[in-house]
């Protein structure tokens, strides 16, 4: 009674008194023999609002506090120091004789679990309030129920005042009555949170009322049902970016092959040089990471670009109308490249890092999460597709090579450079291929079989499309790349891309010229 008499008394003259006094007061509280007393101090320091409470509080709930038994100071073990919880300094070496710790009971244990949530939940950060709530759903009882509900009558941020009723629709499922129960089980149903769909499991299995156990089937359902439905929803943004992928890789190829003819089976070690373009541009600005994906991007596309014209005028030029030597040539080709990268940077795999601004991912909802690296390459994979159609629909290029591909007899006699056409569009592919290869650096190592694990893959994008039409590259692409996400989780990856082949093989038979063939003069 003396205790709570002076505990009483402090309260009231804390304004006289000041808060750190009240402060060291309420601490000394923690140093009573008796629990009956020892129990006021986590009340009385909540009063004091000072700032060294929560971390006294955690530090007591961890069974970090201890007090000098000489003296009666109490102090944090901090990094093989004893730090004064009053004065915040350095106590000196204590003698483990001397070292003594402030013992709990369960009781204090609630007392310190519900002050520290109403510590969190009042937080003058809706996202520090956001992270409370969250914390609490997983250890609820009946003291941080309260604490819940007394704070949900002040709190004004919409995103924590839904986690709130969510907890405290959780915390009614154990409720033990039938009505609240029910009620609980109607506000959760379709909520994608884990421990709800456990909790409504545990009643499925376990609740002696027939009617809860009706509904809890039904909520569980209904979340089921979701589930897919955002499964389903990250299975086709997967195809989408794995078709991305497929786009980048083989728009080049519809260049070289559809527009021109030649059947280059160099094009994924082109890709490869972009690759390790990439590679190289970030040893060179090994601190600018961020930036050097940017200046990647255009020496990608130079460097592949060039390569490409040098194979052009000086290889397939002397072969143009012979498609099975060119075959055989650019093959050739592709393994000088390989075995060059492999004296240069050695056979060993590459690895190329992410920027921050591509790591992580964007959490859409609980179940549902889209990694940002993708996301920007589907953006990517768009933009060059919108720059090349320009440039082959728009541009002075783009109508030369349309003429020369078309007719090219009759566009030389107009005076059209054919030679050099073929050259810049065959340089135009390369980079193309070029880029594709920068992308691929953020979703794989770099090593000199790159380019082999997507030069068939692009072929099939090709002649699926429509031999030479932009858009079919991009349907097709897009399309393969779903169909393969979509078959891989029965049939595995293997299987999947083996009927994705059957399928194309099948579909050439009935349409040989692909999903969008060419019309007129340049069919023939």
């Amino acid at each position: 009674m003396l205790t709570r008499f002076l505990l009483l008394l402090m309260l009231l003259t804390l304004p006289l008194a000041g808060w750190a006094d009240a402060f060291g007061e309420a601490l000394e509280l923690l140093l009573e023999r008796k629990f009956a007393d020892k129990e006021q101090a986590v009340p009385a320091l909540m009063v004091t609002g000072d700032e060294r409470v929560r971390p006294l509080l955690q530090a007591l709930l961890q069974g970090e506090l201890r007090y000098r038994a000489s003296d009666r100071q109490i102090y944090f073990p901090r990094d093989g120091k004893s730090i004064a919880v009053l004065s915040g300094q350095a106590l000196g070496e204590i003698a483990p004789s001397e070292a003594k710790k402030i013992n709990l009971n369960n009781r204090m244990r609630s007392q310190i679990k519900s002050a520290l949530a109403e510590l969190n939940l009042a937080h003058a950060d809706p996202a520090k309030r956001l992270q409370a709530v969250n914390a609490l759903l997983g250890s609820l009882d009946a003291e941080t129920i309260e604490v819940l509900r007394k704070r949900q009558q002040s709190e004004s941020d919409e995103s924590v005042l839904e986690v709130m009723a969510l907890a405290l629709s959780i915390a009614d499922l154990g409720s033990g009555d039938e009505a609240k129960t029910l009620a609980a089980i109607a506000q959760l149903e379709g909520s994608l949170n884990a421990q709800i769909r456990g909790e409504l499991l545990r009643l499925q299995q376990t609740a002696e009322s027939e009617a809860v156990q009706t509904a809890a089937a039904r909520a569980l359902a209904s979340i089921q049902a979701r589930l897919d439905w955002y499964a389903t929803l990250e299975t086709l943004f997967f195809g989408l970016s794995l078709g991305s992928v497929l786009v980048l890789a083989a728009i080049g190829l519809a260049i070289t092959f559809g527009v021109m003819g030649v059947i280059n089976m160099a094009h994924g070690e082109l890709i490869m040089l972009g690759a390790y373009t990439t590679y190289v541009v970030q040893l060179l600005l090994p601190n600018h990471i961020g930036i050097s994906l940017f200046i990647a991007i255009p020496a990608a596309f130079i460097v592949s670009g060039l390569v490409g014209i040098l194979i052009q005028r000086g290889v397939i030029r002397y072969l143009h109308g012979r498609a099975l030597e060119t075959l055989l040539a650019t093959f050739g080709i592709s393994l000088i490249l390989q075995q060059a990268v492999r004296s240069i940077f050695s056979p060993l795999n590459r690895s190329v890092e992410t920027p921050a601004w591509m790591s992580g991912s964007w959490q859409v909802n609980e179940v549902l999460s889209l990694t940002l690296n993708r996301m920007y390459i589907i953006l990517f994979c768009l933009l060059v597709f919108a720059l090349l159609f320009w440039i082959l629909k728009r541009s002075r290029l783009g109508l030369q090579v349309r003429a020369v591909s078309q007719n090219r007899a009759m566009a030389r006699s107009m005076g059209v450079r054919s030679e050099w056409v073929d050259a810049l569009t065959f340089g135009l592919g390369s980079g193309i291929a070029g880029i594709a290869g920068v992308a691929l650096s953020q979703l794989t190592n770099v090593g000199p079989n790159l380019g082999q694990s997507y030069i068939i893959d692009s072929f099939m994008v090709v002649v699926f499309g429509g031999v030479g039409n932009l858009w079919g590259t991009l349907v097709a692409g897009l399309s393969l790349g779903v169909a393969n996400k979509l078959l891989e989780p029965w049939s595995g990856a293997v299987l999947a891309k083996i009927l994705v082949l059957v399928f194309i093989i099948l579909f050439i038979q009935k349409r040989p010229r692909g999903l969008f063939p060419q019309k007129g003069r340049a069919a023939t």
